[in-house]
């Protein structure tokens, strides 16, 4: 049987503090406005400008191989389709693209933090590569508590789902 794994992706920061905050639009900083071209898989998408975003600081599961890949894909689509104006937010704290070069945001749309959100559906999940959070990483924590606790999306429909925020592993939901 496959075991699940959230937190495998190649994304890199570089600062570890940050306030823990809801993701709401009042709190969420001016950014760069784009509109999206096409949702990649559960974490990744393009705008129409050709810019590759890369949601910063979670991790979907892989679409081909993964339980849950096509179901994280069609979560973020539902929160960011095609020809929809989005908000990229850069976390001064964190590198700015990962190693393939990939902008590393967070994606606000109608004032939604799209990357807390897609965690507290359980489609994605807080990835701290070197263990560095963000502005969010309370509200990542909180939220993927919640989800693994009710047992939404990939924490109820994978029995093998793991938890890996970059620290180490916690197996199954709550």
């Amino acid at each position: 049987m496959a075991v699940c794994v959230l937190g495998l992706a190649g994304c890199s920061s570089t600062s570890s503090s940050g306030p823990a905050t809801t993701g709401s639009a009042p709190t969420t900083p001016a950014g760069e406005a784009a509109v999206v071209d096409y949702v990649n898989d559960g974490d990744t998408l393009r705008t129409t400008s050709g810019a590759k975003v890369r949601l910063l600081q979670i991790d979907a599961p892989e679409l081909h191989g993964d339980c849950f890949g096509k179901s994280s894909l069609v979560a973020l689509r539902l929160l960011a389709p095609k020809g929809t104006r989005v908000t990229l937010v850069r976390d001064p704290a964190l590198d700015q693209a990962d190693r393939y070069g990939r902008l590393l945001r967070y994606v606000v749309v109608h004032g939604t933090n799209v990357n807390v959100a897609l965690v507290r559906e359980g489609a994605a999940s807080p990835y701290f590569f070197r263990n560095e959070r963000g502005r969010y990483a309370g509200a990542l924590m909180a939220a993927v508590e919640k989800a693994r606790a009710a047992g939404l999306g990939y924490w109820g429909a994978c029995p093998q789902a793991k938890l890996n925020t970059g620290l180490g592993s916690i197996t199954g939901a709550g």
